[in-house]
């Protein structure tokens, strides 16, 4: 009866659905947990691959964010708990500067969630779950699907072993995002030792994962992110689960229940 994983109006690329349209929606589908994850800032010496460049909250907001948050925690707590969260984005190459916003932050944070949405080949930065064209063009960047598949992997393992200071998230977000666009681009990752490894590391860091079910919405993915092998070896590692919507409007509140067995 927990979401770990919900935007809010402060996210660049959401709704407009208030902070009390997510929350109610939440106590009218039972739930007796959740936390919003708006995503951190990013470095304000990386420029944003994204086409609008929308990929973080504003950093002039963010304070605004924190205490709205805190404001509905205290008016709602004997409804439902409200975790004041973020999504922290993982960028190869700005380990430093992510640091430093997570130290100038991190006193506010009480749960988060450390994701990898963008990778690097050549020097430059690409969005792995803007579109099929974009996917496209990474595929020829690196010559196959497959070998996306392992720079995605490669990124996650440096995700997990970065130093990124005493408020780095101990969840891994949705660990195969690489799939949002399967039903166009299939690829058989259940031989893919990578993904073994990057379990392995999650358990041997005690981290948790993020259960995911967005993945189930995207037209060409119909899938949640820990699915199949991936589920697989969660079970098989005893990796603590958090479920998560990973919701951007309010109606999607509550799309983690059927998974609650599994968990």
């Amino acid at each position: 009866m927990r979401d770990g994983h919900i935007h809010s109006p402060y996210c660049p690329h959401g709704s407009d659905d208030t902070f009390e349209d997510y929350i109610n929606k939440a106590i009218n589908t039972r739930l007796k947990e959740i936390t919003f994850t708006e995503h951190l800032p990013l470095p304000n010496n990386f420029i944003d691959p994204s086409p609008n460049q929308d990929s973080g909250m504003d950093e002039g907001v963010i304070l605004d964010y924190f205490n709205e948050l805190y404001r509905l925690k205290d008016k709602y707590k004997n409804k439902i708990k409200i975790n004041v969260g973020v999504e922290v984005d993982y960028i190869e190459g700005y380990e430093n500067e992510i640091k430093e916003m997570l130290n100038k932050y991190g006193k506010y944070i009480e749960d988060s969630i450390l994701s990898v949405h963008m990778i690097k080949i050549k020097d430059k930065y690409y969005c792995m779950d803007f579109s099929p064209s974009e996917f496209e063009k990474m595929i020829n960047l690196l010559g196959s699907t497959k070998d996306v598949y392992n720079k995605y992997y490669e990124t996650l393992k440096l995700a997990i072993n970065s130093d990124l200071g005493e408020y780095k998230p101990k969840r891994i977000g949705h660990l195969n995002l690489v799939r949002k666009f399967n039903k166009v681009f299939p690829y058989d990752y259940k031989g893919n030792e990578r993904l073994e490894e990057v379990v392995m590391l999650i358990k041997k860091n005690k981290y948790e994962v993020d259960f995911n079910v967005s993945g189930i919405r995207k037209k060409y993915c119909k899938e949640p992110y820990i699915h199949d092998h991936l589920l697989d070896l969660i079970k098989k590692y005893n990796v603590p689960i958090i479920l998560g919507s990973d919701s951007h409007c309010c109606r999607d509140i509550g799309s983690t229940q059927e998974y609650t067995s599994i968990i």
